[in-house]
């Protein structure tokens, strides 16, 4: 059986900036209370895939298994629009990507039962380093990527939760295939509805599989340094602003959706 992941809330945004260079992840516990959880989910359920977004949804079929994936969610109603700034989280992520970040994506993510495990992966390595070099302390790679997940149910083990192997974003490539960095196996995040988890793009992880009755909700947000580029199909140029949730955003929020003072290379 693999261990539950040590979950520990880091006070300040010094703090938390550190468990990001040393374990890959910052935590925060009761994010969103339990209302706030059940009008997501309530949102969630009655919002519908738009094929132009690459939303996707399947019914239960043969060697498939009920999913509800929705891209560009900021989009999609003002509720979600809140999530681009969350208090707390925000101030994590301009401090580790520059007071410039922004969103590059958002997608709401149903996973039903059956669903298969996935391979231990990165999601983006943004540079190959022998490991030795980083595991000098003189060494520090820019946070490119990081991901917000804001988990929507108490996790159980047949529920499929995300499993990390802490402190992998510093092997200086993918998994390839390896279970295990420097004796550090994968180990489950099992948190309560209305946790969150930021991690960086490099860190190995996993989704398992969901071998109960239910569907697992969950609410993705993904930041970067400005330079990387907005995830927002349909592409190259078919993706428009909802312009009544734009006249509802604040300036930080315009900002996190791209609307950035001129800079190198505008």
């Amino acid at each position: 059986m693999t261990e539950p992941l040590p979950l520990v809330h880091h006070c300040g945004v010094e703090r938390q900036a550190q468990a990001m260079r040393e374990d890959g992840f910052a935590y925060f516990p009761a994010i969103l209370s339990a209302v706030q959880v059940a009008e997501l989910r309530d949102l969630m359920d009655r919002l519908n895939p738009v094929a132009e977004y690459f939303d996707t949804s399947r019914q239960v079929g043969e060697g498939d298994f009920p999913t509800k994936v929705l891209n560009n969610a900021f989009n999609r109603h003002h509720l979600l629009l809140s999530f681009l700034d969350r208090p707390g989280v925000i101030d994590l992520v301009e401090a580790i990507h520059g007071e410039d970040a922004h969103v590059i994506g958002m997608t709401i993510w149903l996973t039903g039962p059956g669903r298969p495990e996935q391979s231990l992966h990165a999601d983006w390595q943004p540079l190959r380093l022998p490991e030795d070099v980083l595991q000098d302390e003189r060494v520090e790679i820019p946070v490119y990527i990081t991901t917000m997940h804001y988990y929507l149910d108490d996790i159980t083990t047949d529920l499929g939760p995300t499993h990390f192997v802490p402190g992998s974003h510093r092997a200086g490539r993918p998994p390839e295939g390896d279970t295990t960095f420097r004796g550090r196996q994968e180990q489950a995040i099992m948190c309560n509805a209305g946790d969150g988890l930021l991690f960086r793009s490099e860190v190995w992880h996993r989704g398992t599989a969901n071998t109960s009755d239910r569907m697992r909700y969950l609410l993705q947000v993904h930041y970067a340094q400005r330079m990387i580029t907005q995830k927002f199909p349909p592409y190259p140029h078919g993706f428009r602003f909802d312009e009544e949730i734009l006249a509802q955003a604040n300036p930080r929020q315009r900002r996190l959706m791209g609307d950035h003072k001129k800079s190198n290379y505008d």
